[in-house]
């Protein structure tokens, strides 16, 4: 597992970079752009040029881009929907010049080819979409099954929507599920954050680590989930704070405890992260048979 957390392209990419090593992470999570302006920030190109070079010879694995909160593919109004394709756009094509990044919708993916675009799942208040799996597998469906698009899974947005994820085997069983309903193949990054508010709150309000609901038992379990193996996992801080080095550390710890609560064992049944038995994409897009409803859906009322 890659850990590691968000952190501030103040001054440029080379820069981030800087201040995810400092935190101690084999990952990092910046944004595009001032995630509350549509206009776009451009990198200069001896910025993008080292940033590269850091990225080839040094500690950081993965780079994970945010898309900005104002975007609304959504949106009834033209003009925030128009602002809202350019801004995923322009989030892909940096993906595109770093070489690293996540997944993205139909019509961007059409015009912005090479990038990969990631749907986070949501903690569900008001109006949006992807608080359940089958919501995020519809997204999927409905791009026709680009494999391009793959998922985030943040844990406080789990609990928050209602999957109750605070002991290893209650996180198992929704992650059974999530193989069943959207595919193992399109999980590609997971963020981990505590919450403040209780499961099915449909709240997302970030604690430290430890300190919210999920607690030490929950995040030690999502820390060492062997079908998480190889994932960039993101801090992406709380209350005020972002990503720090303390805080790394802590989800380090709690990694190692989940670990050795699971027998020191990373690996789950043999199995692990997996592809179908013919090889391609498994999940929402693959044609598949029906995948079969869990017996008990272990989700808030």
């Amino acid at each position: 597992m890659l850990v590691g957390g968000h952190v501030s392209t103040s001054g440029g990419l080379v820069k981030a970079h800087e201040r995810a090593v400092e935190i101690g992470g084999d990952a990092m999570q910046i944004f595009n752009q001032s995630p509350r302006m549509w206009r776009p920030t451009v990198w200069k190109d001896d910025d993008v040029a080292e940033f590269r070079s850091l990225m080839e010879d040094g500690p950081i694995k993965s780079v994970v881009i945010h898309a900005v909160y104002l975007i609304n593919l959504a949106a009834p109004e033209e003009e925030v929907r128009s602002k809202s394709l350019e801004s995923m756009k322009h989030a892909l094509r940096v993906g595109d010049a770093i070489e690293r990044i996540v997944e993205a919708l139909q019509k961007c993916l059409a015009e912005v080819p090479g990038c990969r675009l990631l749907l986070e799942d949501t903690a569900g208040a008001g109006g949006t979409i992807g608080r359940s799996f089958e919501e995020l597998a519809s997204l999927i469906d409905g791009t026709g099954g680009d494999e391009r698009i793959g998922v985030c899974l943040d844990c406080c947005h789990l609990l928050a929507s209602g999957y109750d994820i605070r002991t290893i085997d209650k996180l198992s069983a929704v992650i059974d599920e999530f193989e069943s309903v959207v595919g193992l193949d399109r999980l590609a990054c997971v963020h981990v954050n505590d919450s403040q508010m209780p499961l099915g709150s449909n709240r997302d309000r970030h604690a430290l680590l430890p300190n919210g609901e999920l607690g030490p038992e929950g995040l030690a379990a999502f820390l060492s989930e062997p079908r998480f193996e190889g994932l960039p996992a993101l801090l992406e801080g709380g209350e005020g704070q972002g990503a720090t080095a303390p805080q790394v550390a802590c989800a380090r710890e709690l990694r190692e405890a989940g670990l050795k609560a699971r027998g020191g064992d990373a690996k789950r049944r043999g199995g692990g992260r997996k592809r179908s038995a013919a090889g391609g994409k498994k999940g929402a897009g693959a044609k598949k048979t029906p995948a079969k409803k869990p017996a008990v859906k272990k989700r808030a009322t």
